[in-house]
């Protein structure tokens, strides 16, 4: 197995945009890395800008759409890049893995793909208010309460506000509503290039148990799918304290690849 590709492209998930990836992105590119952080449709910009003029063509937008999105950038790069993504952008990375647009993928806290689900209480509470029927294509701008249930958990009312204020983004219900139909189904058997899923123990949106599920999901043992699991961290696992812990775990694991 050899994984050559010095090329990643971050993929972020549903409340965030490309911005929640810049530590990131200067973490890898100082291992030599050229990294790509594409937006979805409408999530282009300045958080507190996209807050303070909603577009109102964002309310349809649905998964399918962002997945032909991201194959598109991904078919104008130079090489096949490794896909790392948190969240919904985890479930992007395992739709793109499944359509071979990936070397590797690496899927943070990553929402469940079609018949993944949870009965946990935290999942169900954290999850309704975005995906909530009776709200239509309306728009989801979160509370600042909601995101230090669902994302925050183990900070400060006042860290949160702030993390909040920098990085929250206006989101389409309709994103994680079609994830749970046919745009969200994933070929557990199909032969597939190397997966690594990591879940955070005090994630409530996504618990990690949710995640263990999917990674237990993959029946095709001739393909590299690897679990693991971090203590203390919520859903906000990619820029909660510690973060360089993870991003080196998942430098670590894209160089025992090659």
């Amino acid at each position: 197995m050899s994984t050559t590709s010095k090329s990643i492209v971050f993929i972020h998930g549903l409340f965030m945009n490309p911005t929640s990836w810049e530590p990131w992105i200067k973490f890898y590119e100082a291992k030599g890395y050229t990294c790509y952080a594409p937006a979805y449709a409408y999530h282009e910009g300045n958080p507190k800008d996209l807050r303070n003029n909603i577009d109102p063509h964002l309310g349809k937008l649905s998964f399918g759409q962002v997945i032909d999105s991201l194959s598109a950038f991904i078919d104008k790069l130079p090489e096949k890049p490794i896909l790392i993504g948190h969240s919904m952008g985890g479930l992007a990375v395992q739709k793109l893995i499944g359509l071979n647009k990936g070397v590797a993928g690496i899927c943070i806290d990553p929402a469940p793909p079609k018949g993944i689900f949870s009965f946990k209480w935290s999942f169900i509470k954290a999850n309704l208010p975005t995906i909530n029927p009776f709200k239509g294509n309306s728009v989801c701008l979160p509370s600042l309460k909601w995101f230090h249930y669902a994302f925050c958990n183990t900070m400060t009312m006042e860290q949160t506000a702030a993390e909040y204020d920098k990085f929250v983004v206006p989101e389409s219900r309709n994103i994680p509503r079609s994830s749970t139909g046919k745009d969200g189904k994933i070929d557990f058997k199909k032969p597939r290039n190397p997966l690594l899923i990591i879940a955070g123990e005090k994630d409530n949106i996504i618990p990690p148990s949710l995640n263990k599920k999917n990674y237990e999901a993959y029946k095709d043992k001739d393909c590299k799918t690897d679990f693991k699991e971090f203590p203390d961290r919520t859903h906000y696992i990619c820029g909660q304290q510690n973060w360089e812990e993870v991003a080196t775990y998942i430098n670590e694991w894209i160089i025992s690849l090659k």
